[in-house]
């Protein structure tokens, strides 16, 4: 018995068919005998009884195999990929060690799922991370050990990311934030002014350097108190004595910007730097006449002098239409809803329900206060009478100076034009990017629960080194993500950046320019992770066999990328 497949052609068509046949011998002759057609079955029902007419045996899967585990490992698989494209081992220690296996091990979870260091603990265990790394059974105990060993190095390990991207003359971003705290046994911990919004709460501040493009080089962790400016200077030195760098130009935000620093700045051989004025500032620069409004009849952007007040300094005077227009938008809002509250104050002290100097002031104090607008009123209270009215030459002189920001800079021209200067400066939106990603989903270094000093720091340590893989990560899987594959280099560097078309159009038609579907950071490690790695037991068999899953062309896309994307070691 056998199964035959027949081919015949009519015309440009071929018709196909699949018998089912036996042969036999009928006086003396061979004779062949159609028992059945089996072209209405699939091909692998025909391969099926094709091999079991061949002698083969089948049994069900189900009979013959156990699937004893299965482990999500394509996430896995593409943050191991980029940290072994970076070296990011031989970057934490030349000598490889179980410490530095569950540091890696720790990045990459922080990278793929934070959690805390418990939660770390058990998921290293559910995905196939721990055997990958040979960190099998690595205990809460183990992971602190090993960010002890994290912290005693991290000198070394800025040094070595510094010399892969920083160069002499090479600009160096400077930014500083800080994170909330969980207990108050840390020193650390201090109130102090909170970027989070959590006013009254113990905090730390740390400092972030970056390189231009955005990369972590190196962090430092203060005591929660500490005023920005104050970060500075340890910032200098590492930058000239522990980096090496002959030249150097640091761009740091005007909350930095004091007589002191810009003294040390000043004083230091090889470092130029680039910061903005605060907005008293720009009022003394118009009211002494160094800053004239014409600047800007026919472009946004120009470069004045002020030797008595900025000796030896670049003043680069930017004004943006569109921040013009929305602060004159909102302090008309503002004006407004002031003029609505006072109002209704006036009516009731003319009604005789509001009467005394005292009562009204209590009254008009807090209206005027909700939305900050006291300044813009001129108040008269009597003991019967309220009267306000707009100080319209104080608003008119504030929104003359709407989307009006000044740089300044001691960078000579030759080595940094003008509109060189604002772009330089915008590029502190790399190390915002960065503190978001901190603070996000992606890394999530608060609440901090640490309350040992050296653990904040190494925690914090742990947090740069995990974003420093993210951003490859990122940069490499750019064509899938929603994230602009090649942003514009506007001509105007005053103007706000926009997205290339073809990031446009991946935000309208969530896909990809490959028309696949575009994913997030997340939804791609989500999507990766379904690839598993199964372990298998041969029923009767006393060893198992692991077998990944096929990737789908979308994980091994991810996968290409991750493992070959251009990388600096």
């Amino acid at each position: 018995m056998h199964v035959v497949t027949n081919a015949v052609r009519r015309g440009d068509r071929e018709y196909r068919s699949t018998l089912l046949r036996r042969s036999f011998r009928e006086g003396g002759k061979v004779r062949k005998e159609t028992l059945a057609n089996l072209s209405h079955l699939p091909d692998e029902v025909i391969e099926l009884i094709r091999g079991a007419l061949a002698g083969r045996r089948y049994v069900e899967a189900d009979a013959a195999f156990a699937i004893e585990r299965s482990l999500p490992a394509g996430h896995v698989a593409a943050a191991l990929s980029m940290a072994r494209r970076l070296e990011l081992g031989r970057v934490l220690d030349r000598s490889p060690s179980r410490e530095r296996d569950v540091c890696v091990a720790m990045i990459c979870q922080r990278a793929i799922a934070p959690a805390s260091k418990l939660a770390t603990v058990r998921a290293l265990s559910q995905s196939t991370l721990a055997s990958e790394l040979g960190v099998q059974g690595a205990s809460e105990d183990d992971l602190y050990a090993a960010l002890d060993w994290l912290l005693c190095r991290q000198a070394r390990i800025e040094d070595r990311l510094a010399r892969r991207h920083l160069a002499d003359g090479e600009l160096v971003l400077y930014d500083v934030s800080s994170s909330y705290f969980e207990g108050r046994e840390c020193p650390l911990a201090r109130r102090g002014y909170s970027r989070d919004g959590r006013r009254g709460t113990p905090q730390i501040v740390y400092g972030l350097l970056c390189d231009r493009p955005g990369r972590p080089i190196a962090v430092e962790v203060f005591s929660g108190q500490l005023h920005d400016d104050k970060t500075l200077p340890s910032q200098v030195s590492k930058l000239k004595r522990r980096f090496g760098l002959k030249t150097v130009v640091v761009v740091s935000d005007r909350g930095m910007v004091t007589k002191a620093n810009l003294e040390l700045l000043s004083h230091t051989d090889g470092v130029g730097w680039i910061t903005a004025l605060k907005a008293p500032q720009i009022k003394r620069l118009a009211s002494s006449g160094a800053l004239q409004l014409s600047l800007f009849d026919e472009r946004n952007l120009a470069e004045i002098t002020a030797s008595e007040d900025y000796p030896g300094e670049r003043l680069v005077v930017c004004r943006n239409p569109l921040v013009a227009a929305e602060r004159a938008r909102k302090r008309s809002d503002l004006l407004e809803a002031t003029e609505r509250g006072l109002s209704e104050i006036a009516d009731r002290v003319e009604r005789g329900t509001l009467q005394g100097a005292d009562q009204i002031g209590l009254a008009v104090g807090p209206e005027v206060k909700r939305y900050r607008m006291k300044k813009h009123f001129a108040l008269e209270i009597t003991e019967t009478s309220f009267a306000f009215a707009r100080k319209s030459g104080q608003i008119e002189a504030e929104a003359a100076l709407d989307g009006i920001y000044v740089l300044r800079a001691s960078v000579p021209a030759e080595t940094l034009q003008t509109a060189d200067v604002v772009r330089a400066y915008k590029g502190l939106e790399q190390v915002e990017r960065a503190f978001g990603s901190f603070k996000g989903t992606d890394l999530q270094i608060r609440p901090i629960h640490h309350h040992l000093e050296h653990r904040v720091r190494a925690h914090v340590l742990l947090c740069m080194l995990a974003y420093y893989l993210t951003w490859h990560l990122k940069a490499a899987w750019t064509p899938l993500l929603f994230a602009d594959e090649q942003r514009p280099v506007a001509a105007d560097p005053v103007a706000k950046a926009t997205r290339s078309p073809a990031a446009k159009r991946k935000a309208q038609t969530k896909r990809t320019t490959a028309d696949e579907p575009c994913h997030s950071y997340h939804s791609l490690l989500s999507e990766l992770a379904t690839m598993t790695r199964n372990t298998i037991r041969p029923l009767g068999a006393p060893a198992t066999f692991d077998k990944l899953t096929k990737p789908t062309d979308l994980q091994a896309r991810a996968l290409d990328l991750a493992a070959n994307a251009p990388v600096t070691t």
